[in-house]
């Protein structure tokens, strides 16, 4: 049995009044991408100055406004590569770099050296505030950790004053959610009442979840009831750091919105320290999927995977959501069914809003194809099958053939796995289009009737065809090409054939168009059917393919 008496729940807040629960994300947060210094950290092998670079622009490229670069008064080559941000200006004018550092003058210093030069930078500060943290680590009651915060922030102040450049504070009580609120509460005003902040020149105010420690609508309740009791609201900007130590952050981020947060701070894909920050790029197309603009470039997710997995060296998970390679990948055959079935009613109802079965979102809109949508392997059904023929190859087969061709798919995939899609077309062609054997149509002659007899059959039809590879000719007469030809089918061997069903339909337009028709055959002495395909640039002669495929199918002719 687990230990887990050795675990005590963390305290939860009496918040009644909360109001978090009937509201509604409505727009996006203000992003800032932590990848190039929280992310950065958490790498085995972290990137070098030149991935850095190229990391900045790509993260700029996908419209990221705020960055943070890194620590520079703890680490060289994090100076070295803002220098150069800075000295080779590749910080966009309506782009601001945020550094961090602790609250220490040598630091401090050191860190208004590496932005000299910038023309607007975020300068973050923080010192840990849990109750834990007080206790074990630093040994200090809540005055010297609120006095080590105000001291920070008065540092900051002064050097602030005479930088060229626009700085713009921010705040990060560490360990916030082990902090008791009202001190969270009296820390933060204490650091705004020395920096001043007005609704001109806000101060950012970040309210880390520097680790998960509870349920996600507990850390809604923080952030609203902070929201709610901060001083000079109109003067801040309220932040978020979520990570994902309880698998939560996205959730623990979304919900924090809804509490008023403006903010949210985190990396592409979720990288970062143990479980990771909370994953921007997961919450942006959620809020896409909902039609809500993200503010964000995210058109080409597979582009964003390339350069993340280059630089982090961290490959992406194949069920990560929208950007895992399986997670437009339907094995259910149920799934699959209904995936077919919804693509579909779009094309039918010419719909502009996107509702498919299983799909969120279109893949197309990310830059994914639609080829990996469907896999086909033992546990898929009929619909999956169905859907490859008319996705990749336009055949738009019956519904009442979707299961005899994927019991033929099937038989196929429990030896050997997952069945490509040219797997399934060349089975296709091997069942039906080329089951020429023993009897091959050749060449159609039809001519009308309908005003030289005053018979029921108004057409009559000579049929050349080959038997074993010897050719031979029938001639018939029926109420249509396609009667004819079934009528002389069994004046010439003898079987009783009966067509239950016939649907045909264009594979390709244009003047070199083709034309697929389907038959579906009853043999009367033993009660088998199948169907038939048949391919033609014509729609009779494709009908007659149709008709004899479906009898070899049958094998009614030795």
């Amino acid at each position: 049995m687990l230990n887990y008496q050795r675990y005590r729940r963390n305290p939860v807040i009496n918040y009644p009044e909360r109001e978090w629960p009937n509201k509604e994300i409505e727009k996006a947060p203000v992003w800032c991408s932590v990848d190039l210094r929280d992310g950065n950290q958490a790498l085995i092998d972290p990137m070098h100055v030149n991935e850095k670079i190229e990391m900045f622009q790509f993260l700029v490229k996908l419209g990221f406004k705020e960055i943070e670069v890194g620590f520079p008064a703890a680490s060289q080559i994090e100076y070295d590569f803002l220098r150069q941000l800075i000295e080779r200006r590749l910080i966009p004018d309506d782009v601001r770099v945020q550094v961090l550092t602790q609250c220490r003058e040598e630091l401090i210093d050191r860190t208004f050296d590496a932005i000299e030069g910038c023309k607007q930078a975020v300068v973050h500060i923080y010192n840990s505030t849990s109750t834990l943290q007080r206790d074990v680590v630093f040994h200090m009651d809540r005055e010297h950790i609120t006095e080590i915060a105000v001291k920070g922030t008065h540092m900051v102040k002064e050097r602030a004053a005479s930088f060229p450049g626009r700085i713009i504070l921010e705040y990060s009580p560490e360990s916030f959610t082990g902090t008791e609120l009202d001190y969270a509460l009296e820390i933060c005003n204490a650091v705004q009442r020395e920096w001043q902040p007005t609704p001109q020149e806000p101060m950012i105010i970040n309210l880390p979840s520097t680790v998960e420690m509870n349920t996600p609508n507990v850390y809604a309740d923080q952030i609203e009831w902070m929201i709610k009791h901060l001083e000079n609201r109109e003067s801040l900007i309220i932040s978020v750091h979520p990570h994902n130590d309880r698998g939560t952050g996205v959730a623990s981020a979304e919900l924090a919105l809804l509490a008023g947060a403006d903010r949210v701070e985190g990396t592409l894909f979720g990288n970062g320290e143990r479980t990771g920050n909370v994953d921007i790029v997961n919450i942006a197309y959620n809020m896409f999927s909902q039609g809500i603009n993200p503010e964000l470039n995210l058109e080409r997710v597979n582009d964003i995977i390339e350069i993340y997995e280059r630089c982090c060296k961290i490959p992406i998970h194949p069920r990560h959501p929208y950007a895992g390679k399986l997670v437009f990948t339907a094995f259910s055959g149920s799934h699959q069914d209904a995936i077919n079935k919804g693509v579909q009613a779009m094309k039918e109802r010419n719909s502009q809003i996107w509702q498919v079965p299983y799909l969120p979102i279109d893949p197309s809109d990310i830059g994914r194809q639609y080829e990996p949508i469907v896999r086909i392997n033992s546990q898929s059904g009929k619909g999956g099958v169905a859907f490859i023929m008319d996705t990749y190859f336009g055949f738009k087969l019956p519904k009442a053939m979707h299961r005899e061709f994927a019991d033929v798919i099937q038989e196929i995939s429990e030896k050997q796995g997952e069945v490509s899609p040219e797997q399934i077309m060349e089975s296709f062609r091997r069942e039906y289009l080329e089951r020429k054997e023993p009897l091959h149509f050749r060449r159609l002659q039809v001519d009308d009737l309908s005003e030289e007899t005053k018979s029921d059959f108004d057409t009559k039809v000579r049929v050349i065809y080959t038997l074993h590879g010897e050719q031979k000719s029938f001639e018939a007469v029926g109420n249509g090409p396609i009667d004819a030809v079934k009528r002389g089918i069994a004046e010439e061997f003898g079987p009783n054939i009966k067509i239950l069903d016939y649907e045909e339909h264009a594979l390709q337009s244009g003047s070199n168009s083709q034309a697929a028709a389907y038959i579906h055959l009853l043999d009367g002495e033993t009660g088998r059917v199948t169907y038939g395909v048949g391919v033609s640039s014509n729609i009779t002669r494709a009908s007659v393919r149709a008709i004899f495929s479906a009898v070899n199918r049958l094998e009614l002719v030795k």
